[in-house]
């Protein structure tokens, strides 16, 4: 067995040991009918797992989160229009850094970290300027633990005709989603977090009809354009380009562990894992960025640093380390923070000895 490492940085997440042996698999080269079969297998389950229909499809990147999110915008936006990119945290900050270097014209509507997003602020920008073709945000901003009311946001795009792209990277079969009542026409995610594979492939579900628009749009971008990487799964069921094949084998295994779990069983193993660690961090007197008044996500919470003078995060962090915890630093720049997700194949259980073992290492660094 393994040594099993609890991850509670957000993603990539702890996996089990089933999902790390699927990558033991005999060589194979993925150009075959086999591999291809499996390819299209994980092409319908993620459309299932996202609310989709036949109406909707999937395309698989070899990458992490960033390159679906930069083939999202690469490709999506029409020549010579805008996008409308909605900000509350680091990552919608990282939409519009992608947008700019493509030079792509960018309307960015911003909020405060952690801060609610305004609905009436979007529906005035896009009643005041045609010209914006696509609006973006990100679901579950993992700077701070906010979601994103895109139920409502996707309202807003549908009346006014828009493209709508949601990030779903942290919470996608972490959160409830589903792509058609949200009106998503893009939305991606990759393997290692909430969907507890392996790091390494990346994917978008597309609405067929919004992806098929794209046909006509000069390309901008080679490897992650995102029309030609569907069509040539389409017409081979392949990618165009060599794909991480252990990795897709236990992405697969990951997707039948997730339907043995049930979706709806795993997000409220989430809760109760998010309700175990808030409920140690109070008693261990640590306090939290997040204001009442938004959604939590239920798999991450942003911690201000503890007001003592003993109090370090890197002796903290290397303390738990050695012990099989890893926490992960904050996002904000001005301000002393740190961050735990509860994502990943980890349990009620292992929360609760987390808890235990964060409050024997604040003992020993002099922290009562």
């Amino acid at each position: 067995m393994t040594r099993r490492n609890i991850l509670l940085n957000p993603g990539p997440a702890t996996t089990t040991d089933s999902v790390k042996k699927a990558l033991i698999v005999p060589d194979i080269c993925p150009r075959e009918k086999e591999f291809g079969d499996l390819m299209q297998e994980i092409r319908k389950d993620l459309v299932e797992i996202a609310g989709g229909d036949k109406n909707y499809t999937s395309v698989l990147f070899a990458g992490s989160g960033t390159a679906v999110m930069e083939s999202t915008i690469s490709s999506v936006v029409p020549p010579n229009k805008k996008i409308l990119i909605l900000i509350n945290g680091a990552y919608g900050i990282r939409f519009a850094e992608i947008a700019r270097t493509y030079n792509i014209e960018v309307v960015e509507l911003n909020f405060e970290f952690g801060k609610r997003i305004e609905l009436k602020q979007i529906e005035s920008i896009l009643r005041a300027d045609e010209e914006i073709a696509c609006v973006a945000v990100i679901h579950h901003e993992t700077t701070v633990g906010i979601l994103n009311p895109i139920k409502e946001i996707g309202e807003i795009t549908k009346a006014y005709r828009k493209t709508f792209i949601v990030d779903t990277i942290s919470s996608f079969a972490g959160v409830p989603i589903n792509i058609k009542d949200f009106n998503i026409d893009f939305m991606m995610s990759t393997s290692n977090k909430c969907i507890q594979g392996m790091a390494g492939v990346a994917f978008i579900i597309c609405k067929k009809s919004a992806l098929e628009k794209l046909r006509s749009f000069k390309a901008r971008n080679y490897y992650l354009d995102l029309f030609k990487q569907y069509e040539y799964l389409e017409k081979n069921n392949q990618t165009r380009f060599t794909p991480p094949v252990q990795i897709i084998y236990a992405l697969k295994q990951a997707i039948l562990e997730l339907y043995e779990e049930g979706v709806e069983n795993r997000i409220n193993r989430y809760k109760e894992n998010y309700r175990i660690l808030k409920d140690g961090l109070k008693k261990l007197n640590f306090k939290f960025l997040m204001k009442v008044d938004v959604e939590e996500s239920n798999i991450l919470t942003t911690i201000h640093y503890l007001d003592h003078p003993n109090f370090n995060f890197d002796i903290l962090h290397d303390k738990l380390y050695k012990k099989g915890f890893t926490i992960y630093p904050g996002k904000i720049t001005d301000l002393n923070t740190f961050r735990i997700a509860v994502m990943g194949a980890i349990y009620p259980a292992d929360i609760k000895n987390f808890i235990k073992t964060l409050g024997n290492v604040l003992k020993e660094m002099g922290i009562n």
